[in-house]
């Protein structure tokens, strides 16, 4: 059976990270390593991952897209499960992504969605049906395929490492979820489970600021990758490979 390791990229977040490593500590597929990675924490990261037994790692490039790429790159696991800090994912949550991956095939993440809590009701139901739903469907437009969600998702190892050559490692405004979804290479795919949750914290929406901060992050991020392969061109890239393995799957008539 595969080892897992689950990495949580953590800054100032303590109070999140020990629920949510409380949350892994309950899990019916217990994890084969924990790794957090402290992205310059000033408040007590490192004690709440020492009393909960985890390893910590630190990683002085400020954001998410380094702190991201530094956990995925020391994970010693087969495969990369990724949790945010306020992640608070659901005992079989490890259980049923060993089972979904191990239904797909090398190159396929597996991701899904957030049960939001904290913030007022109408602050959930934006970011459940407005915020991850238009997530889900625009990107799924423009890339060809499901993106995935930072808070909650696996890959193999093998996988990132094709991946790990061409993320963005040191722009902090980059976020990494999109980043890596941009970078899917044709011959790779990402499957999306509705089922599969994982409670988030509605905190980044309960302001205009934090909204406006992700937006901020989100455009920035696709300058960058449009910068790098335009949508259009990797769009046609993807449906040529799809046609091609169609083609060649195809049976043979008389």
């Amino acid at each position: 059976m595969a080892t897992i390791t689950v990495v949580i990229p953590s800054r100032n977040d303590a109070p999140f990270l020990a629920r949510c490593l409380e949350a892994l500590s309950h899990q019916t597929r217990p994890p084969d390593e924990t790794l957090v990675v402290d992205n310059g924490s000033t408040d007590n990261t490192a004690a709440v991952c020492e009393a909960a037994g985890v390893r910590r790692i630190t990683e002085d490039v400020p954001g998410i897209a380094a702190a991201t790429a530094c956990g995925f790159d020391a994970a010693s696991g087969d495969v990369l499960a990724r949790l945010d800090a306020d992640s608070v994912p659901p005992a079989d949550w490890l259980e049923r992504m060993e089972i979904l991956l191990g239904a797909t095939g090398e190159l396929t993440a597996v991701t899904g969605p957030g049960d939001f809590y904290g913030g007022n009701r109408l602050t959930r139901w934006i970011a459940e049906h407005m915020y991850i739903a238009g997530y889900r469907w625009s990107m799924n437009l423009l890339l060809g395929h499901p993106p995935l969600f930072g808070s909650n998702f696996a890959m193999r190892a093998s996988m990132w490492k094709r991946l790990s050559e061409s993320v963005k490692r040191s722009d902090e405004r980059i976020h990494d979820d999109l980043d890596i979804s941009y970078h899917v290479a044709p011959d790779m795919d990402v499957v999306w489970d509705d089922s599969l949750r994982v409670g988030v914290s509605a905190r980044p929406l309960e302001s205009w600021k934090g909204l406006g901060r992700r937006l901020s992050m989100a455009w920035h991020t696709f300058r960058a990758e449009f910068a790098e392969e335009a949508p259009l061109k990797r769009l046609r890239t993807r449906r040529q490979r799809a046609a091609a393995n169609d083609g060649a799957a195809a049976p043979e008539t008389d």
